[in-house]
């Protein structure tokens, strides 16, 4: 027989060892800009900057093509930006994510998406030579030679 007040059934479970402590083997504070994670956080605020300031500085000749490119240059830059805070701040420390995997993932997605910019940007920029209206007897190109090279350098 079972002593008086207990129960044949086992306590509850506590929850505290599902929620794993934070794996963190990447630095916080400033010590993240000596990784090679934080110095590819930095690369891509910068050429997510470049990128942005090359392409706004440009006629639209194809809205659609440019218009993607320009919002993986803004949100990537902001993303980037709000993932490096993490680290600098300590926030890294305080929550319970995989940062290893996450930082690989961010990186990775980080990366297909400016590939896919870049391909828009360079099929843009290869279509400078052809004409702005086909059925003008006008011959104005779609980027003129200066926007044809500002389209480079934000291709590149």
């Amino acid at each position: 027989m079972l002593p008086r007040g207990t129960s044949s059934m086992p306590p509850p479970p506590n929850p505290a060892p599902y929620f794993p402590p934070p794996r963190v083997t990447l630095p916080s504070g400033l010590e993240i800009l000596r990784t090679y994670s934080g110095a590819v956080i930095f690369l891509e605020i910068l050429f997510g900057t470049i990128v942005w300031i090359l392409v706004a500085c440009t006629r639209v000749p194809l809205p659609l093509l440019q218009g993607w490119v320009m919002f993986v240059a803004v949100t990537a830059w902001f993303l980037s930006i709000v993932f490096l805070c993490v680290f600098l701040f300590g926030y890294a420390n305080r929550i319970a994510v995989n940062w290893n995997q996450t930082d690989f993932l961010f990186h990775g997605v980080t990366f297909v998406f400016y590939f896919g910019a870049f391909l828009l940007q360079a099929a843009t920029t290869s279509l400078h030579h052809f004409p702005r209206k086909f059925n003008s007897t006008t011959q104005e190109k779609i980027l003129a030679d200066h926007e044809y090279n500002i389209s480079i350098a934000a291709s590149v």
